[in-house]
């Protein structure tokens, strides 16, 4: 078993033929997605990678069944193609896109409240299941199917537990890149939540950085319900103070925003912290002995 994404999931590509889209969606064709369009407006009818493109989300799910979208679409209209895809009825929306405004971000997540959907990012690299389906950039060579699952704000430091996790020879169910924007539709404690109640992963690695308060949410959400070992990292400990960090949600705001707070936090709560992502892959195999 897996969460948000597997071979079965149907997905499309919102911004299919521009150069993000293409590139992306070869690679998940690549690496054994079932991407069965996209979806490019007044490009209708046409066919791009071998794959049917529609003008909207609605034709396309009509047409293909689609339950997962993921979008390449510029930031101005990023926020109306969420909303498309949510208002089609897609299931699961992976929105990559960097830069979205947060006044759209807003609209976006009051849009999608009532709606039957769950969206990972912006800003994000994506959900990644081995051996079931690549929605994301992630580099798929560095996965290995197996039974650890991995939540991360950041989307180098994914690949960086991955390549530890598949090192030490034990595998992903699934890598969620939740992004690092301030505004985004799952949270690190939604994330952490589906990995615990997947029957079929035993570990997972949770990834956070300075700023906001969701390492320490998702910490004390783990210390009420927690059923299975967490190994957790937090970046930007050498972070200058008041330095705005690469993603727009790591600035410092409160005292339990830096890192030396969050990682004190995510100890008390039971979290088995290290202070280098080298040795995130050594930590798992010792807690799981």
């Amino acid at each position: 078993m897996s969460v948000l994404v597997n071979k079965d999931s149907k997905v499309i590509v919102q911004g299919f033929t521009g150069s993000e889209g293409t590139f992306h969606a070869g690679q998940m064709i690549e690496a054994g997605t079932n991407v069965v369009g996209g979806v490019t407006p007044g490009k209708g009818g046409q066919k791009h990678l071998d794959r049917p493109v529609f003008n909207t989300v609605a034709d396309a799910v009509k047409e293909t069944g689609a339950n997962v979208s993921i979008i390449f679409v510029p930031p101005a209209f990023a926020a109306d193609a969420i909303m498309e895809a949510a208002e089609a009825g897609i299931g699961v929306i992976v929105a990559i896109t960097e830069g979205i405004p947060v006044k759209d971000m807003i609209t976006v997540k009051e849009y999608i409240q009532d709606k039957d959907c769950r969206l990972v990012g912006p800003n994000c690299p994506g959900v990644m299941t081995p051996g079931g389906a690549k929605v994301g950039i992630m580099p798929a060579f560095i996965f290995n199917p197996g039974r650890i699952g991995i939540v991360s704000k950041s989307g180098t430091l994914t690949y960086e537990a991955v390549d530890q996790i598949t090192k030490a020879g034990m595998g992903q169910s699934t890598a969620i890149g939740i992004g690092g924007d301030p505004i985004i539709g799952t949270s690190m404690k939604d994330a952490i939540e589906l990995l615990m109640n997947d029957p079929e992963t035993d570990g997972i690695v949770m990834i956070g950085e300075i700023g906001g308060q969701m390492e320490a949410e998702a910490a004390r959400w783990i210390k009420e319900n927690g059923t299975k070992p967490v190994v957790g990292f937090i970046a930007g400990e050498t972070a200058p103070k008041g330095r705005t960090m690469g993603h727009a949600g790591a600035i410092v705001g409160g005292s339990e925003d830096t890192a030396q707070a969050k990682k004190a936090i995510m100890r008390e709560c039971g979290i088995h912290v290290v202070d280098s992502p080298a040795n995130i892959g050594s930590k798992m195999t010792e807690v799981l002995a």
